[in-house]
């Protein structure tokens, strides 16, 4: 939650029973950062809420659990793995190997 800004922790075990993998990157025991593998039950796996403790950015912890999920997703069969992500974030994801895509999206609600 302090990585998203939000108040209170959000109850994650139904998102988190249906990835193909989550990834966490600990220090003293504390979960620091935070990766979610979603897939289609085929050969694309999706990123989904990659995170980083404030107090430990900037370390090469989001870049290691991105290269985790791409390792993980490969060996669990995926062929693909997506990711979409807002604009200031286009250095990192590209760092990582990500090329750009045309994608679109729709908000339901």
């Amino acid at each position: 939650s302090a990585a998203w800004g939000a108040p209170a922790p959000r109850d994650f075990s139904p998102i988190l029973s249906r990835s193909l993998a989550h990834i966490g990157a600990y220090h003293d025991n504390q979960l620091v950062g935070f990766v979610n593998v979603a897939w289609d039950g085929g050969v694309h796996a999706f990123i989904l809420d990659t995170s980083v403790h404030p107090d430990k950015r900037r370390q090469g912890i989001a870049t290691r659990l991105v290269r985790e999920a791409m390792r993980v997703a490969r060996e669990r069969g995926a062929e693909w793995l997506h990711v979409d992500f807002e604009p200031h974030l286009t250095g990192f994801y590209r760092a990582c190997g990500f090329r750009p895509t045309k994608a679109g999206i729709i908000k339901l609600v």
